[in-house]
């Protein structure tokens, strides 16, 4: 008998605003996802929270460590490198030319990574089961190495995403092939060192894509059922549409709002179901997994 491969099936951006957390919790209560990983310096964070405990905690909620969005939860000057003059976060091109320039300093980048994850701890209760980041900038080894590091103060490490794909799975599933290459290129490494550190995680990336793409059952059973490794994740963004992110993750003239809502119901279509049980799947979050691989830890303060 084959050995059983499981899938994990992260929504992330959760508390990024209302309706955005509201269409991930309704997807859980569905059962359609496994976990979902919160903002906390989001300025709807609170809020959300609230109504994931409201809703009888329905999945894993982990952190999305941020530093393109918003504004930094450690006071902006005390991370003078990561804020403009405004004291928010640059967007992400501007923040990748800064890491490239040399001009983003290491001492705020922990700073503020400790304080985000001294924040989940605060309004969850308890560590995060999976540890990602928006925009994937934890595949850049000045941020990856950050995030261990602050990762290292839970006894047993939480899942970190790795942000890999196979090369020939790029060049065989279209969409956003420009940016899955760049991932690549910069987050195996980052993988490699993760995998070296003992950070339990998935063996594959799947469903990074653009605002623009479509996914349809056929191509999801294509992207998954011959991809190698026995833990594979699904990253996803789904949500209602979000009059919150005009201005902040989009905006409303553009279109670029829509794609959230078309994931969402994408992913409540039961052929989801049946595209992932057809390539061989078992559903499963990340604390069950831990569980079963002996990696679920404790916050050492």
């Amino acid at each position: 008998m084959s050995p059983i491969r499981y899938l994990i099936v992260t929504a992330d951006d959760f508390g990024v605003g209302p309706p955005t957390s509201r269409g991930i919790l309704d997807l859980a209560l569905m059962g359609r996802l496994t976990t979902s990983v919160l903002l906390v310096n989001s300025p709807y964070a609170e809020e959300s929270v609230a109504a994931w405990k409201l809703d009888g905690e329905p999945i894993d909620l982990g952190w999305h460590a941020c530093l393109t969005l918003d504004r930094p939860v450690s006071p902006p000057r005390d991370v003078p490198s990561l804020v403009d003059v405004d004291g928010r976060f640059r967007p992400l091109a501007s923040f990748l030319k800064r890491v490239a320039l040399g001009l983003v300093r290491r001492d705020d980048v922990r700073r503020e990574l400790q304080a985000q994850c001294e924040r989940f701890i605060d309004l969850v209760g308890r560590p995060p089961a999976i540890v990602n980041s928006h925009h994937h900038i934890h595949a850049l080894r000045l941020i990856g190495r950050e995030l261990a590091g602050v990762s290292a103060r839970f006894e047993n490490r939480p899942f970190v995403r790795r942000v890999r794909e196979p090369w020939w799975k790029i060049a065989s599933i279209p969409g956003a092939r420009g940016k899955r290459i760049l991932l690549n290129v910069i987050g195996s490494g980052e993988a490699r060192r993760l995998d070296r550190r003992g950070y339990p995680g998935a063996d594959w990336l799947a469903g990074v894509s653009d605002c623009r793409t479509s996914y349809d059952p056929e191509l999801i059973v294509r992207w998954l059922s011959d991809l190698p490794g026995r833990i594979v994740e699904w990253a996803c963004h789904p949500g209602e549409f979000d009059p919150t992110l005009a201005g902040r993750d989009g905006e409303l003239e553009d279109g670029a709002l829509a794609w959230r809502v078309n994931e969402l119901k994408m992913l409540a279509d039961e052929r989801f179901v049946a595209a992932c049980r057809q390539a061989g799947f078992v559903v499963a979050s990340p604390s069950i997994l831990a569980d079963m691989l002996g990696t679920r830890g404790r916050y050492v303060a």
